[in-house]
């Protein structure tokens, strides 16, 4: 089995690609969780995203403007809270990933109510080809 290469340059690649995924984790989140409350009850209210995550409601109006500067999310006043293209695109993307990531623990053997909240914070560091061999190992167990 290869090493990770131990060159400094390297090593730093590593550490940026994962402040990065930890950059992205919140943004994450939230829009698949708006797009989860839509299809649910057919309005993301930012009430509803506090007591989801557990967080005041100025935490969440923060993190909302964040994703409106970000472009993935739209607000009105005293209306929902509603996805761009862009945010939708990330909301299926994100939800493709944690599903990926879920079905591989299953795989694996891990009980589906702890492959869930595993997945809940694997799903934000795992690479494509990591993905990719997840889906393999996916396919492979269910023949």
């Amino acid at each position: 089995m290869a090493s990770a290469s131990s060159d400094p340059q390297d090593i730093a690649l590593r550490f940026e690609r994962i402040r990065r995924a930890h950059q992205s984790e919140v943004a994450d989140d939230y829009v698949e969780m708006i797009a989860d409350l839509i299809a649910e009850t057919g309005e993301a209210r930012a009430v509803d995203l506090a007591a989801r995550f557990g967080v005041t409601a100025p935490t969440v109006n923060a993190t909302v403007q964040r994703l409106v500067r970000e472009g993935l999310v739209e607000t009105q006043p005293y209306r929902s809270i509603f996805l761009t293209d862009a945010g939708r695109e990330l909301a299926v993307t994100c939800a493709k990933r944690h599903a990926v990531v879920r079905d591989f623990l299953i795989a694996i053997g891990v009980s589906p109510e702890v492959a869930e909240a595993d997945a809940e914070g694997l799903e934000h560091h795992v690479s494509q080809e990591t993905l990719s061999a997840f889906k393999a190992v996916i396919a492979a167990s269910k023949t």
